[in-house]
């Protein structure tokens, strides 16, 4: 069960898991967490990206944080994840600029011009 399993942030840093589920069709497990960081600041992706590998014992090739989002004020963090079976299946369905995200190159945005 979902609530069974623990996710290690680090110290200060405290992970619940508010929605698990298993998407059949595209092969993922996608998570909805919550993450309370009172006094610290918003937790780097790669940081999550790597205690979620860890917790579920993948690859952090097949680990993708799609979205973080900061409780103003709260000191809690919203992340949306998604656990592909392979980083095939990943490749297939994560967005570009999703995976470069996740290797560490910086996405730029041409700039329009009139």
């Amino acid at each position: 069960m979902s609530s069974e399993r623990k996710i290690e942030l680090g110290e200060g840093y405290s992970v619940s898991i508010i929605s698990e589920q298993y998407n059949p069709l595209i092969k993922r497990r996608e998570l909805v967490l919550l993450i309370h960081h009172i006094g610290k600041g918003t937790p780097e992706r790669m940081a999550l990206r790597e205690a979620v590998a860890k917790a579920y014992q993948v690859d952090e090739e097949q680990v993708y944080v799609r979205k973080m989002v900061s409780e103003f004020g709260m000191g809690a963090t919203r992340a949306f994840v998604h656990i592909y079976d392979s980083p095939e299946r990943a490749k297939e369905f994560e967005p570009e600029y999703i995976r470069k995200r996740h290797t560490g190159m910086v996405v730029i945005q041409a700039e329009g011009g009139a």
